[in-house]
């Protein structure tokens, strides 16, 4: 399918197929073209999956083994963890929950498209009521996403019901890389942490590795910046509203047994997630909002 839903004298974005990994329905995407920049979106979790500015490498990693069907949520890009991040820990025993809430894996409706000189602005929109026995609550969910020199992402939640409810999330982003090896953050240096491997907690002492399994819940709002030496880029960082950054990779040995991870992708990514690990209130009625910022730069 290549129909065209913008084209105008700043940018193009067609419906794409996505390539079906269980001969159902395909699912459907985005593709957006501006002279700043080129994107991927999947409707199906409202999921960035590509951001490529102008004269770099794409920023954002996608497994060539990711699983475009329902029910299974898309390796790369940038999943939506909601409304809870990891597995409920109100979960109860008859009940459940499934890992980081099922915002990802259903299908977003498009508001509105537009484009300027600046870049592609793409609204999308996810409601329901009773979506989960451990989330009942009806609710709204608009995502505004700007695709131009940088890339932001905004999420704004809204409780519809009458009934005060909590959420977690993360804005799961996977940072293509040259190698983890090859990478620095330093802002994560005297930040304190916990860590989900060793369920222990601390201050990062030294400049940390995003070599091998890492998880850990960096406990900061401060803007971070992902130094690539190899690539000679930097990625840097913005959030609003967000308490930790979780830095995640499996590592070669849990990766293998992933079977959405194709062989040696581990070693080309590194997850460093703008998130509110906690439960956070989001009453009745109310609208709750987090968001990212994304600018990359040649070192």
């Amino acid at each position: 399918m290549t129909e065209k839903l913008l084209n105008n004298n700043f940018a193009q974005v067609s419906v794409q197929t996505l390539p079906s990994t269980d001969g159902k329905v395909p699912l459907e995407g985005l593709k957006i073209s501006h002279s700043h920049c080129t994107a991927e979106v999947s409707l199906y979790g409202g999921q960035v999956l590509s951001f490529k500015p102008t004269e770099q490498n794409d920023i954002l990693w996608l497994s060539e083994q990711a699983l475009y069907q329902e029910g299974s949520a898309i390796r790369g890009g940038v999943p939506l963890c909601w409304p809870w991040f990891g597995a409920n820990d109100k979960e109860k025993s008859t009940v459940k929950s499934g890992n980081h809430g099922f915002a990802r894996q259903l299908r977003w409706q498009i508001e509105s498209i537009n484009a300027d000189e600046s870049g592609v602005t793409l609204v999308l929109e996810l409601s329901g009521e009773n979506q989960h026995a451990l989330w009942p609550n009806a609710y709204k969910l608009k995502q505004t996403l700007f695709f131009g020199e940088h890339f932001s992402q905004r999420l704004a939640m809204s409780n519809l019901s009458d009934v005060d409810a909590q959420y977690s999330a993360a804005l799961h982003s996977y940072f293509r890389v040259s190698n983890p090896e090859n990478v620095t953050i330093d802002a994560l240096t005297g930040v304190n942490y916990d860590d989900k491997l060793t369920s222990g907690s601390g201050i990062q002492q030294q400049t940390v590795s995003c070599v091998g399994e890492i998880d850990r819940e960096y406990h900061s709002r401060d803007k971070m910046t992902i130094i690539d030496n190899n690539w000679q880029r930097k990625i840097v960082l913005t959030s609003n509203n967000c308490q930790q950054w979780v830095l995640w990779n499996p590592g070669a040995t849990l990766a293998s047994s992933m079977a959405d991870v194709h062989v040696g992708g581990e070693q080309e990514y590194v997850c460093l997630e703008a998130a509110n690990t906690k439960w956070q209130e989001l009453p009745a009625g109310k609208t709750v909002t987090i968001s990212q910022e994304i600018h990359v730069t040649k070192l």
